[in-house]
């Protein structure tokens, strides 16, 4: 599919590649992450407005490093290098990239001498930068002029003279860059001449009008309910475009939090009106899952059974069902694919993107798949969904499944949950859940010691999660207030038979994942 009015960013394996994505949309711009893989014949059919580069790991000097062909520089098509994309087209233009005599990471001040990326800049004046790299550009290469200097990097910008390619050494795209956004701007806006429509309004039009065609007039859909905030809105989003040929199945695997099938029924059923049907599968889930204590391995039994489930419940519905609904939203696709255009490296199966029967009966319309969590939620606010289903807390298809570290049994689930429900509603009442991106408890695999009631305990432990983030693909720990903590871990331990023991995780997003499992 084409994209005239859409930018192509094509990632060379730089941690801050979903930033750039997150930038452009804010400029309200449609963009896709692509890795390098993509050759110039599948860039002009897909007919971007512009191209950008990302930064990466690798010399662009280095074997077997990922690059780009040379047409792709002679095509028309603007292109912005930032970092390693930056040293890419110097090297394919016949410049010098070296090895810097110091590495540079973080702050620095650059120079600007001029150029189509800074319009708005007072030329001469400094402005701080992020900066993130061991080589640089030593020389320009042919018909290419700087545009911005600093002291480590003589070369921190450049621009072609008379093709529309540009480049910076450092990184717009982060917030350490104060004046980052205005330099994707002049490139979106001046350079590529974008229209800014990419607005939820916009995508709702666009998706509702792909939906009926997809479909047509008379097939059936189904869609898979978990509870959570993109499936909801996957469902609202194909109700709009289907209306009663659409069909929602909750599955009750068995996995869901405290009063969790209550509120979706209330939800789509009474509230919406979609049709709602619900199936009790908990003890199929449970029995596949019994002796299970993979992370992966409790994923892809989940996924087979959900499969399953759907197969019988379809054939319940009657009708011509052709296809299913699954909320993957773009950091699930994302983060299923290596930048170097091979198999990636598996950090986790994402339930929507993998873990799925090769043979499956339906065709899958995936209708988030091109947009972040906070625009999930912006476009189930336009759809009128209500604010306490767009604004919950991510919730995983696998459930409590795979925050249950070990096997997953029927005792363990009831802890889990008890202890789940309390650590929510203690946020709740300080305030502080619209706060956090994420909050959830974990049960660990290990017991501990205890003193309760003046006697000795060998009881669970239970750990906290929560988190800060603007789309889940980075994250980090919500500073609570020592009282808050104090009062969960209290409660927990008083309240829920079997543990003795609350502790409280600290760690980011990289180098964890918000999930356990």
């Amino acid at each position: 599919m084409s994209h005239p009015d859409g930018i192509l960013i094509i990632d060379f394996g730089s941690q801050f590649t979903q930033l750039i994505a997150r930038r452009v949309r804010e400029q309200r711009v449609y963009c896709e992450i692509h890795p390098p893989s993509r050759d110039v014949t599948w860039i002009r059919e897909w007919k971007p407005a512009g191209v950008i580069l990302s930064g990466g790991p690798n010399s662009v000097y280095g074997e077997g490093v990922p690059t780009a062909q040379p047409e792709l520089l002679a095509c028309g098509v603007p292109v912005l290098g930032l970092c390693y994309g930056m040293q890419l087209l110097a090297h394919l233009s016949g410049g010098h990239v070296v090895a810097a005599a110091r590495k540079e990471y973080g702050r620095a001040d650059v120079r600007v001498l001029g150029g189509s990326l800074f319009k708005g800049f007072a030329p001469g004046a400094t402005t701080p930068v992020w900066m993130s790299h061991g080589d640089h550009v030593d020389e320009p290469p042919p018909g290419w002029r700087i545009t911005a200097s600093s002291d480590n990097s003589p070369i921190a910008g450049m621009e072609h003279a008379h093709l529309p390619l540009h480049a910076v050494q450092f990184h717009p795209e982060v917030a350490h860059t104060p004046r980052g956004g205005e330099i994707i701007a002049n490139f979106l806006f001046d350079i590529c001449g974008c229209t800014p429509d990419w607005t939820p309004e916009h995508f709702v039009e666009a998706e509702v009008a792909k939906i009926r065609e997809t479909v047509g007039p008379e097939r059936r859909v189904i869609c898979g309910l978990s509870g959570g905030v993109d499936s909801a809105v996957a469902a609202a989003l194909v109700h709009r475009a289907v209306g009663d040929r659409l069909t929602c199945i909750f599955v009750d695997h068995g996995l869901l939090r405290l009063g969790e099938r209550a509120q979706v029924e209330s939800t789509f059923h009474r509230s919406l009106g979609i049709d709602l049907r619900t199936v009790d599968a908990s003890a199929e889930f449970l029995n596949d899952l019994a002796g299970i204590t993979d992370p992966e391995a409790k994923r892809k039994r989940i996924g087979h059974r959900f499969i399953d489930v759907f197969e019988a419940e379809a054939r319940a519905v009657g009708g011509d069902i052709g296809f299913l609904v699954q909320g993957t939203l773009y950091p699930d696709v994302i983060e299923s694919f290596s930048p170097a255009g091979g198999p990636s490296v598996t950090i986790k199966t994402h339930h929507n993107v993998g873990g799925l029967p090769e043979r499956l009966p339906f065709k899958l319309i995936e209708p988030l798949r091109e947009l972040f969590k906070d625009e999930v939620r912006q476009v189930g606010r336009e759809l009128g969904l209500p604010e306490d289903m767009v604004g919950r807390h991510p919730f995983p298809g696998p459930g409590l499944a795979i925050r249950i570290l070990g096997e997953v049994t029927r005792p363990q689930l009831e802890l889990l949950r008890a202890a789940d429900a309390i650590y929510l509603e203690e946020i709740r009442a300080a305030g502080l859940y619209d706060q956090i991106w994420q909050a959830f408890a974990v049960l660990l695999p290990i017991r501990s010691v205890g003193v309760m009631g003046d006697f000795r305990s060998y009881d669970q432990v239970i750990g906290l999660r929560a988190v800060t983030s603007r789309d889940g693909m980075t994250a980090d720990w919500f500073p609570f207030p020592p009282d808050v903590l104090a009062a969960i871990s209290s409660r927990i331990a008083n309240e829920v038979p079997g543990v003795n023991r609350v502790v409280y995780d600290i760690s980011s997003k990289p180098p964890a994942t918000i999930e356990w499992e």
